[in-house]
């Protein structure tokens, strides 16, 4: 159709309006980093005479989170990446690190004994809106790259997965993995 839809028009990579597939395509477009802002946004919504549970929604929206951003390297390589925690205490249990498929990493680490899989995993899923993606009701799935991080903490090689559930658009666009 040549149109542009939203997340919350996909459906199963169809659009909920005629079951037209459904291609992700990078755009053009303006980006604010927003997370530069939250802190103002947060507190001037004490000033706004809206309903409580409307100023407790954007709250929840703008979010805030306290934590750590680390890097970790890639085995045999100068490159890195970086990971958002909220519990940089968990870094030693770190047992893998997981990509978005969009991260412009991937296709570079990616050994060549994996790159069929890492290329089909990805088609598979390009059609998939960020809403699916992210379902907490769905089973994550991913694949492996054939690349290690170094874990910076304690030295260990850890494995780099891909995975749908992680956006490049959100955080950092990686994250890692501790078992509970």
């Amino acid at each position: 159709l040549g149109t542009v839809v939203a997340n919350e028009e996909v459906i199963d990579g169809k659009t909920e309006r005629g079951g037209y597939p459904v291609y992700r395509r990078n755009m053009r477009q303006w980006m604010l980093k927003m997370t530069a802002y939250a802190d103002r946004l947060l507190e001037d919504l004490d000033d706004l005479d809206w309903p409580e549970p409307v100023k407790e929604m954007q709250r929840n929206w703008i979010g805030r989170s306290v934590g750590a951003q680390v890097t970790f390297k890639i085995k045999d390589s100068d490159k890195t990446f970086d990971i958002f925690t909220t519990r940089p205490d968990t870094l030693f249990g770190c047992s893998y690190t997981v990509l978005a498929p969009e991260n412009k990493l991937v296709q570079e680490i990616t050994t060549d004994g994996h790159r069929d899989e890492v290329n089909a995993y990805i088609k598979k899923i390009e059609s998939k809106s960020d809403l699916e993606r992210t379902d907490l009701n769905k089973d994550k799935t991913g694949v492996f790259t054939g690349a290690y991080a170094i874990n910076p903490v304690n030295g260990k090689e850890v494995p780099i997965w891909i995975s749908d559930y992680v956006l490049a658009s959100y955080g950092t666009g990686a994250v890692m993995a501790v078992p509970a």
